[in-house]
């Protein structure tokens, strides 16, 4: 195997964070968040996929990397929320936004995607987390790539 790439991405909740949407989840470096945006879990990311190092990116593309995301929300109270999500790389993806990082549980890519066939997106995860991002928590944003 080869070694572990890795990218941590810090981020706040906001008050209309609902995480309904059922095929994708969404970290955005924007700081503000409508209620239409259902699949955003935090907002004002302090890193874009376009920052990635190159070694993480490449090792994305491998159609079979192993890309694991775990989401960390931090209250103001120290209460932490944990989940954690897996998908795969493909070879179209570009981290090339300068905006977004977009988790699928489908195939589809765009410059925005960070992984394709997730085991969740914003609808799958547990309320409590997305209650505490709701409440205005900080979120912990890793994603760590492995290939075989």
């Amino acid at each position: 195997m080869r070694e572990r790439e890795r990218e941590v991405v810090r981020a706040r909740g906001h008050e209309n964070v609902t995480a309904r949407h059922g095929s994708t989840l969404e970290v955005t470096s924007d700081d503000w968040l409508t209620p239409a945006g259902d699949c955003i879990l935090a907002v004002e990311a302090d890193r874009v996929p376009a920052d990635f190092d190159d070694a993480f990116v490449e090792a994305c593309r491998d159609p079979e990397a192993t890309i694991t995301v775990t989401l960390t929300a931090t209250t103001e109270s120290g209460e932490t929320y944990e989940e954690t999500i897996t998908g795969r790389g493909d070879p179209e993806l570009s981290f090339e936004n300068e905006r977004s990082h977009v988790g699928r549980t489908s195939d589809y890519v765009d410059d925005r995607t960070v992984l394709v066939g997730g085991s969740a997106a914003a609808g799958d995860l547990d309320r409590d987390l997305v209650d505490a991002l709701a409440d205005g928590a900080d979120l912990r944003f890793e994603l760590v790539v492995d290939v075989e």
